[in-house]
């Protein structure tokens, strides 16, 4: 039977959405199952995490991830306040004892155990990801992007396991029996993506080279303490998509060499097809997050095609402070992954939350309930968790805006983070956040900055005189000025500052005040000289 036929076969034939879909597609690297109630086909709806401080309300069919239980009295107790569930996922070693199996039967709700390597955000991530896979399928039919399924066919075909792979070495997709891989795939499957020392690894002993050069698959012998690797290059005429890597013992056979190429093929069509998928998806997304950012008449449609709420919003405006990569198709890639990130962020915060990629800023819509003090401080602290979860690698500013009352001011708070976000630009700040209202002042300055620079203005008055005998004489008249205001007249302070003596720096400021006729007592004469340096730099 052809690889497409079996691919085909299996896609056909798959529940949607199924608990016995994901514990295949997991496999038991990451997932096992614990006490079942019998057959495993119940349809998973979503992922929730347990919180003893909150009522447990579970929609049928969802999975339950049970942080901080691991008694056998706990679980037993959670299974029936659990109701329709599908499963309930607890970390290994899962006490399970006769009462535990005994309410699995009664309640239908299966035990499952989590790994310990694996941590409660990347289980939860996996899960959705997969859920989020066959969103477009209806029933009876293959989700149109199934890699899974693929991963799994050409797993079975070469009798070892597998991971589909994009460029950067993330990967996309696995197959079950990971677990008799490596260690260094097993991290690689939990972190879905391949650890850096094992990149560095491949490419100083040149693999990526041979692999991206070659058309068809190579053998690649490893340490002593990893199983070697198939791999094949997936391609699209001259573009490389990704690649396939099997763990190995041995080189392949002429038939399995030509099984992997020949999934290779399928793979590229599957990317493809999802790459334009996406594009369309994210594009529409877009559009429509615009129009709602833009607050105009069309901003109420926008939202509801969205699922977006409709009051008491707050904007949040982030962009990637720089990167390693100098290509526009890096930094695009770049951009759509930290949108991406965004987007589960906050709809993990509030299911009526929106992010898009908007050019080079990835905006969000935040929804806030009422009560709880500051909205903006409550938003801020939502952008700076963000931050701390995509940590350093993702080096990003984000600027957050003022609270909207309704859709119609959504536009004043897309401006205000806007704002904040070019302060931080302009304090060339990296893995910051700002509230609109704790920068205001300096966003001003720049709007002012701006209108200087529009209309060509230039220094006047008696800072017109400072600038001009300064650059005549070489003098320092502006420092010393500067420091004065800076220092709130204390001159001890100032002096100390420019490093003069106290005596020194009072003729100074007299003979500043002589050749600028500065009244240094004239609080209106004081703010004109001081915005004037700021707003031209000197």
């Amino acid at each position: 039977m052809s690889l497409y036929v079996r691919y085909r076969e299996r896609m056909t034939n798959r529940p949607r959405a199924s608990l016995q879909r994901i514990l295949e597609d997991l496999g038991s690297t990451v997932l096992d199952v614990a006490a079942s109630p019998g057959e495993l086909d119940a349809e998973v709806t979503g992922v929730h995490i347990y919180d003893p401080l909150d009522e447990l309300l579970l929609p049928e069919g969802g999975i339950l991830l049970a942080v901080g239980v691991d008694r056998a009295e706990q679980i037993c107790a959670l299974l029936d306040a659990a109701g329709p569930a599908a499963g309930v996922v607890v970390k290994q070693p899962v006490d399970v004892d006769e009462l535990v199996r005994a309410k699995v039967l009664e309640t239908g709700v299966a035990v499952l155990g989590l790994t310990r390597a694996a941590s409660w955000a990347q289980v939860a991530a996996l899960l959705r990801s997969l859920l989020a896979e066959g969103d477009l399928a209806e029933p009876g039919e293959a989700p149109p992007d199934d890699l899974f399924a693929l991963a799994n066919a050409v797993c079975a075909l070469l009798d070892a396991p597998v991971t589909i792979e994009d460029r950067s070495s993330r990967v996309l997709a696995y197959s079950g029996r990971q677990d008799e891989a490596d260690p260094g795939r097993v991290e690689t499957v939990l972190g879905r993506q391949v650890p850096e020392r094992y990149r560095r690894m491949l490419e100083e002993r040149g693999f990526f080279r041979q692999l991206y050069q070659s058309r068809e698959p190579i053998y690649m012998e490893l340490d002593d303490d990893s199983i070697n690797r198939a791999a094949v290059a997936v391609r699209s005429g001259d573009e490389i998509l990704g690649s396939i890597w099997a763990a190995v013992r041995e080189p392949l056979s002429d038939q399995r060499q030509r099984a992997l190429a020949d999934a290779a093929k399928i793979v590229a069509l599957q990317l493809l097809r999802q790459r334009a998928g996406a594009d369309t998806r994210r594009r529409l997304r877009a559009d429509l997050l615009s129009t709602v950012l833009a607050g105009g008449r069309d901003a109420a449609e926008a939202a509801g095609r969205l699922g977006v709420a409709s009051g008491r919003l707050c904007v949040l405006a982030a962009q990637l402070s720089g990167g390693p990569h100098a290509d526009a198709a890096h930094r695009e890639s770049d951009r759509q992954r930290f949108c991406d990130a965004l987007a589960l962020h906050v709809g993990a915060i509030h299911p009526k939350a929106a992010a898009a990629l908007v050019g080079s800023v990835a905006y969000a819509v935040l929804p806030l309930h009422a009560g709880g003090g500051d909205e903006e401080a409550r938003a801020v602290r939502v952008a700076e968790s963000f931050l701390v979860r995509v940590g350093p690698r993702h080096a990003a500013n984000i600027g957050v805006g003022r609270l909207a009352g309704n859709l119609a001011e959504v536009a004043r708070s897309r401006a205000d983070a806007d704002r904040a976000l070019r302060v931080l630009r302009a304090r060339e700040a990296s893995g910051a956040v700002a509230g609109y209202t704790g920068v205001h002042f300096e966003a001003l300055l720049l709007r002012l900055s701006d209108l200087v620079e529009a209309e060509e203005q230039v220094p006047t008055g008696p800072y017109e005189r400072l600038v001009s005998h300064d650059a005549e004489h070489g003098s320092e008249l502006v420092a010393t000025l500067r420091a004065y205001l800076d220092a709130f007249g204390d001159v001890n302070a100032a002096s100390a500052r420019v490093h003069v003596h106290a005596n020194t720096f009072r003729y100074r400021l007299k003979r500043l005040a002589e050749i600028s006729g500065l009244d240094l007592a004239d609080p209106e004469a004081r703010l004109t000289v001081m915005l004037q340096m700021r707003l031209f730099g000197r």
